[in-house]
């Protein structure tokens, strides 16, 4: 069962993510992700954590969401029934690209294992 903070960023993550789709214009050639909230206990703000791609785009698309916050939060203001309503921080998601890398190393090991079976034969 999800505690009642579970369920707000659930439903932050939805609502900015619905935000982001119609009202927002990111840079051409990019995609940007809601992919998890996370909320304080007193509902005093929330971490918004976004992935962008490709990567290099990242810091770019922070500071257009950073120049946009009041905007942004006006917007969740008036979508969300609860009070307070969190204050936003938008974050990047490490996490993301780091498992993207493990991913990269992976297959280069793979390609070097597939390669030193084929000189051994």
């Amino acid at each position: 069962m999800f505690t009642r903070s579970q369920r707000i960023n659930e439903l932050i993550k939805e609502e900015i993510g619905q935000i982001f789709l119609r009202e927002v214009e990111f840079p051409e050639g990019s995609l940007v992700t809601v992919t998890r909230v996370e909320t304080a206990q007193d509902l005093s703000s929330a971490r918004v954590f976004i992935s962008v791609f490709p990567e290099n785009f990242s810091p770019s698309v922070l500071r257009q969401l950073t120049s946009r916050i009041y905007f942004l939060q006006q917007k969740l203001n008036r979508q969300l029934l609860i009070r307070p309503v969190p204050r936003l921080v938008f974050c990047s998601e490490k996490t993301t690209g780091q498992a993207g890398r493990i991913e990269e190393l992976l297959e280069q090991a793979k390609e070097r294992s597939v390669e030193k079976k084929r000189k051994k034969r």
